[in-house]
């Protein structure tokens, strides 16, 4: 009998595990979604990262967001997929409101927080926006300019405004 030997599997890109968390992020509480989010975090296992940034991270990945969010996070995971601009109704730290366009990049979660990464045309910079403090988004028409995930997320060593 041939011994069959599989090569050994590399570990998922951050870009990859941003995708695959955004996707789990709406999936409620059912069997799947709780399958899926362990998957994640042995995924996670394998990035080289702080253990009290992991452990964070790691906890907000395993509950589902709230109805309200989870609806926005779908909305904003739809324009990353059709590479489209989005429009956010943001309330920054000091409790200001303003509308903008962006081109969404990815989105990321970092402790107890998920984000939208993206190039905000308003600031003309790339910006993350908390999903907890995005008011509403609307969907747009207006085709976003490219710009890879692995530019702007902060595991590859590099800052997300």
């Amino acid at each position: 009998m041939a011994t069959v030997m599989k090569p050994p599997a590399s570990p998922l890109t951050t870009a990859e595990i941003a995708a695959l968390a955004l996707s789990l992020a709406h999936l409620g509480s059912g069997p799947q979604a709780a399958a899926a989010r362990h998957g994640l975090r042995h995924a996670f296992e394998h990035l080289e990262l702080d253990d009290d940034v992991t452990a964070a991270t790691l906890a907000t990945l395993t509950e589902p967001l709230p109805s309200a969010v989870a609806d926005r996070a779908r909305t904003i995971a739809s324009a990353i997929t059709s590479r489209l601009v989005i429009r956010l109704h943001y309330r920054d730290v000091s409790g200001r409101v303003t509308v903008r366009d962006v081109d969404p990049v990815t989105c990321m979660v970092h402790r107890e927080h998920w984000y939208l990464v993206g190039m905000c045309r308003m600031r003309g910079a790339i910006r993350a926006f908390r999903f907890d403090r995005i008011i509403a988004t609307e969907p747009t028409f207006i085709p976003a300019r490219p710009h890879p995930a692995e530019r702007f997320l902060p595991f590859q060593g590099r800052r997300a405004a």
